[in-house]
């Protein structure tokens, strides 16, 4: 018996359904991969039975329901696409919400997988970390956007402020996020010292070592004065 990958693959979706079944004919809630293999599976028998595409859509989602499935099963399948051989060729099957509310209900303590449980209480960020507030001004013809973690001091040199308090510092502003100045724009921003080991390379090169270090700090103020950066 020759079988290609496909086959292959058909053959195994097709144990993976049989055992899904006999675990929901024994009153077993199914789990991911068995709810999956269980509407994939009659999809794909019904395709090889001649039924249209739009015809297996809905079929696909009455399938199963949430009574049926582990809890958070249904919130881990949004949607299911199947690819099957129909009659007049190779057609996607693509079913949303392929597992529907059940008659039993959701607990109340049930846990959605991926879900953000936040503790009571406030997040303290940068707790006793040297700050300052500077004012800075884009001098430039053309908008600047620094991220959170960039070393400020080496912003971009159109953009105006004191580079010496800044050195050493990033934005005081959540992981990810960024200030944009707009052409002529002027800003006050917090500023925050960095954490780690200090050490800072790349950016636009000014520093290459460590913060603390006071001949790092006077190498880097000098190169930023060398290479026109406002405020240096």
């Amino acid at each position: 018996m020759l079988l290609t990958p496909t086959e292959y693959e058909r053959l195994t979706l097709y144990t993976a359904a049989e055992l899904a079944r006999r675990h929901r004919h024994k009153g077993l809630q199914l789990n991911h991969p068995e709810a999956v293999a269980i509407i994939a599976d009659e999809i794909l028998e019904g395709a090889r039975e001649g039924r249209t595409v739009a015809d297996l859509i809905a079929f696909g989602s009455t399938l199963l329901t949430q009574d049926d499935v582990l809890p958070g099963v249904a919130e881990m399948l949004p949607m299911l696409q199947v690819e099957g051989s129909f009659p007049d060729g190779t057609k996607l099957v693509t079913i949303h919400q392929p597992i529907r509310p059940g008659k039993l209900g959701l607990p109340a303590d049930t846990v959605v997988p991926g879900e953000i449980l936040a503790a009571d209480g406030n997040i303290e960020l940068n707790v006793n970390r040297q700050t300052a507030v500077v004012k800075a001004m884009n001098t430039g013809d053309r908008p600047i956007q620094i991220g959170s973690h960039f070393h400020f001091f080496e912003a971009n040199k159109a953009l105006r402020f004191d580079r010496q308090v800044a050195f050493g510092m990033r934005l005081d502003i959540p992981a990810g996020t960024a200030v944009r100045f707009e052409p002529g724009d002027v800003k006050e921003v917090n500023l925050v010292a960095f954490g780690g080991t200090q050490e800072i390379f790349g950016m636009n090169g000014l520093t290459a070592g460590s913060i603390s270090d006071p001949d790092v700090r006077k190498a880097a103020i000098e190169r930023a004065r060398t290479n026109g950066f406002q405020g240096a």
